[in-house]
Order: C-alpha cells, then structure tokens, then sequence
C-alpha cells in the first residue's frame, strides 16, 4: 500500500469509524462529558470577536463544500459565467478570511487569557490547530491555484463519491499539489480527533428532551414574604 493509498484511501474509513465508535462511547459511559462547556463567563470580549467570524466563516464554507459534493451540476452551471465564477470565488476567499481572523483570536483567547488557560484541555489545541491547518491550507489553495470550484469540482466529487460506495480512488488525489493534499488531510484527522473534543456535542442533540414527561420544580428557599412577615400583610386588628 502507497502513502497516497493510506493517507486517502484507509484514512477516511479509519476517521468514520474512530468518530463513530468513541461519539457512542462517550455518550453511553461520560455522558456528562458531551457538553460545549462554555467558557463565556470566564471571558466574553475575545469570545464574541472570535467565535461569530469562526462560526459563520466556517459555516458558509462547509455548505459550499457540501452543494459542490451534492449538487455539482448546479455549481458548474453556477460557474458557465466568469463573472459568477469570480463572485463565487471571491465570495469563499472573503469567507475563508473571515474564518481565519476568528480562530486566531480563538486561538489566542486560549493561549492568552490566564482563566481560560487554566480550563484549556489538549484537546482543545490540538482541535483549533487542526482547524487552522484546515482554513489556512484553503486560503493558500484559493490565492495560488485559482478557480477551484471548477477543478476541485472534477477532482473532488469522484473522491469522495468513490469512498461512498466503498470503492476508494485515491488516484483522483496523487497528482494534486502538496497544499491541497494537506487540505484534504486535514479534513480527515479532524474527523478523526472530532469524538475526543467538545465538539461531539455538536452530533449528540439531546432529542430526548421532546418526549421526556413534565418535571415539577420544588421551591426549597423560603419565599421573600417569609422574611419579612410584615411586609405586604394586612396589619391584624386587636379585639382587646
């Protein structure tokens, strides 16, 4: 087996099945674990700088990505026009920028900040690392080997579609530039490192919640009137 066989061809199902194995683990034995565990409280200013850049730059990125892989047609037909194919273009590189400006504030919030240091796992660098690995390879992909909506397009959608149906072709991906490899790559430790992160949360929605039963809340505290008897009382009339 090549590098380009293991990398691209083995990888991917070892990162599924690692994503799926552990997520159903950790629900079923730390299921308190599987929580965002918001750090908004110990610091929110960087917080709120990084995280929306972050979340939408990434987000919008990912439903492009994932139009291209669904619908490719739609996106070639998008691109039959060099302006749209320009607007397009542009429009991920800005998003892609957008994204970057948020996990290094992200980033530096971790590092930077003493109370949000000292609740930073591993884990949480090594997931940030990845992700920047992940943006900033896609930048470089998109400023030196323009117009990848049209050849990524090509290249991409057999890949993945022939992982899909269990019939790995790493060969679409051997002759692509080393950045772009690195691109790719970075996409599958993510999935890989995805189930040990705080990010599982994201895959474990708690549906349950829709047809669990009514809980009574109990008031244990004493009301306020309690402490104050006189207060809000009829004053009571003496019959002496």
């Amino acid at each position: 087996m090549t590098t380009n066989e293991l990398l691209f061809g083995a990888l991917p199902y070892a990162a599924f099945l690692v994503l799926v194995v552990v997520t159903i683990a950790r629900w079923r034995t730390q299921e308190f674990t599987v929580s965002s565990l918001s750090s908004q409280l110990l610091e929110s200013r960087k917080l709120y700088w990084g995280s929306i850049p972050f979340h939408w730059g990434i987000s919008l990125i990912l439903l492009g990505h994932l139009t291209a892989l669904v619908i490719p047609e739609a996106l070639e037909l998008w691109n039959g026009t060099p302006l749209r194919l320009a607007v397009l273009e542009i429009t991920g590189l800005a998003l892609a920028l957008w994204a970057a400006f948020g996990i290094v504030v992200l980033i530096v919030r971790r590092l930077g900040t003493p109370r949000i240091r000292a609740v930073t796992r591993p884990m949480d660098l090594v997931v940030l690392a990845v992700i920047a690995v992940q943006i900033a390879t896609g930048i470089w992909t998109a400023v030196a080997y323009r117009f990848g909506s049209v050849w990524g397009t090509a290249v991409m959608v057999p890949y993945v579609r022939s992982l899909i149906v269990f019939q790995p072709d790493p060969a679409y991906i051997e002759p692509l530039p080393v950045v772009v490899k690195a691109h790719v790559l970075a996409f599958w430790v993510f999935v890989a490192v995805f189930p040990f992160t705080r990010l599982v949360h994201i895959i474990t929605l708690p549906f349950w919640y829709l047809w669990r039963p009514w809980q009574r809340v109990v008031r244990n505290s004493p009301t306020p009137a309690a402490f104050h008897p006189a207060v809000d009382r009829p004053m009571e009339k003496s019959h002496s």
